[in-house]
């Protein structure tokens, strides 16, 4: 299969169901309003791009490269992220679901979690220091042996984090949600 390269365009009500994205590399390309739920990634490059308003749920991103990417208002549920290729992977999403997604031993910078719907996300062994969570669903997702070294958690809401198997010196958190890491103490508040 040849791989194509694109630069600078931007594609627009793409459906992948009905013409999957061609194999190759794209470097500052916008993808708005895209349905790529369930089509093959793998070892695409994707360098600088922004996905808006796109459903990549159930994507294949085996060796999918994915280095300074920004998904905004996209349906990501499900997704492997650690499959992706690791070297220079540089990710951030603002309001998008990633319920059941993995980002299981990532090593991410800085990420940003905005008003994102992470239900059931598995960080387990991630470095995640820096990253915010701000105003982000924490329901049921799995930080066990997680690096939250300075990540910001003060608006994210329903999280629980065990202090005791987690990295958390100089995270921030909001009075309220200090429960969520108090629950393996059986402490309760009124």
């Amino acid at each position: 299969m040849s791989r194509v390269y694109f630069e600078d365009k931007t594609f627009t009500d793409a459906d992948g169901s009905k013409k999957p994205l061609s194999a190759g590399e794209y470097e500052g390309c916008h993808f708005i309003n895209c349905n790529f739920s369930e089509n093959d990634f793998s070892s695409f490059h994707f360098y600088e791009c922004t996905f808006t308003g796109c459903n990549l749920s159930n994507t294949n991103l085996k060796d999918v490269v994915l280095r300074n990417i920004h998904f905004i208002n996209c349906k990501m549920m499900g997704l492997r992220f650690d499959e992706c290729n690791k070297f220079l992977l540089e990710m951030n999403f603002t309001n998008c679901v990633l319920q059941y997604s993995s980002f299981y031993e990532l090593k991410l910078k800085a990420p940003g979690f905005i008003d994102c719907n992470l239900m059931e996300a598995d960080f387990t062994g991630a470095d995640l220091s820096n990253a915010c969570f701000a105003g982000s669903n924490l329901a049921l997702a799995v930080f066990e042996h997680t690096n939250l070294e300075k990540a910001d958690f003060r608006t994210a809401v329903n999280y629980t984090i065990l202090p005791s198997i987690n990295k958390l010196k100089k995270a921030k958190f909001s009075w309220p949600g200090l429960m969520g890491l108090l629950g393996e103490m059986g402490i309760e508040a009124e």
